[in-house]
């Protein structure tokens, strides 16, 4: 191990569709987690390693700061404030063509005052002038006592460099705490059903993701073929309607597209079987919200994605 060696827990924080996903992903190299428009994509805790001679990154992708209305919203902001304490840095991920909202303040007073925060201002790919970013930066200088700020676009990548060395040269000295290869700590069926919900964001419409929710039911590996079936879970018969698609081109399309993902991501053939069903109220259901945590499918026949 190299002197002064760095290890470090950095929570990802900030509204919903800010990027904080597409974030993690580039600054790790890796899809790990999914992204659409719709706001509110990311529904639990998502943990990205990256380690480099110098240090060991330990990322946590959090769903982004909103309102509580269900108890699924409720239970994903219990996760963001979890995942908020005891950080050695914490990343507010902003929209760097605009300058703070009342969200955002709201936000940003969910993040503890003497915890140590970057601001990232991501999206700088949409500005041509960057000078626009300094006023976005001098008031969310006011709403929290940030350590630095750093532009960047995760799409682009513009900008991750600087981010990469600004948060090494902010993490303690330390050796590092998971092997090099070591990249993610969610099981294949949790990002199976990841991938699936994914293309259901962006082949649905709007009034469709947010009521929709992914469950792995089977997972049986071969010497050549990866054999899943999953159910897509709506709330409403209309919904359902809408998953299917006229003589089933949605799920078709949806189906093909998870496929593929998942052949990439497991590096061999596989057959996906989906089937939709409607489960009125799940979003206020807690067992069924426990099953359809990636905490439950730990110890599954799933195995571990690093293996």
């Amino acid at each position: 191990m190299p002197a002064e060696h760095r290890t470090g827990f950095v929570s990802i924080a900030g509204r919903p569709n800010a990027g904080k996903s597409t974030l993690l992903n580039a600054l790790i190299g890796e899809k790990l987690a999914i992204t659409a428009h719709q706001p509110q994509t990311t529904r639990t805790s998502i943990q990205g390693v990256l380690t480099t001679p110098e240090a060991q990154i330990v990322f946590v992708d959090t769903p982004g700061i909103h309102k509580s209305d269900t108890l699924i919203n409720k239970r994903m902001m219990e996760t963001v404030r979890s995942m908020l304490s005891e950080r050695d840095l914490v990343l507010y991920v902003a929209d760097a063509t605009r300058p703070p909202t009342e969200e955002d303040e709201h936000a940003l007073s969910a993040l503890n005052k003497s915890s140590k925060g970057i601001l990232v201002l991501n999206k700088i790919d949409r500005l041509d002038d960057k000078r626009l970013l300094l006023p976005v930066i001098a008031r969310y200088a006011e709403l929290f006592p940030f350590a630095e700020s750093v532009p960047v676009s995760a799409k682009t990548r513009q900008g991750l460099g600087e981010l990469l060395r600004v948060i090494q040269e902010s993490l303690p000295e330390g050796p590092a705490v998971f092997p090099e290869d070591y990249i993610t700590d969610q099981p294949l069926r949790f990002m199976a059903a990841e991938m699936i919900r994914e293309q259901l964001l962006r082949l649905t419409h709007s009034e469709v993701p947010h009521a929709v929710a992914v469950l792995v039911d089977k997972w049986e590996d071969s010497p050549r073929l990866t054999k899943v079936a999953a159910t897509i879970y709506v709330e409403r018969p209309g919904q359902k309607v809408i998953v299917i698609g006229t003589k089933g081109q949605t799920l078709k399309k949806v189906g093909t597209k998870a496929r593929e993902e998942l052949e990439r991501l497991l590096e061999r053939k596989v057959f996906l079987s989906l089937f939709v069903k409607v489960k009125p109220g799940w979003r206020d259901d807690p067992s069924f919200l426990s099953a359809i945590d990636w905490r439950a499918m730990i110890g599954s026949e799933a195995e571990d994605p690093n293996s």
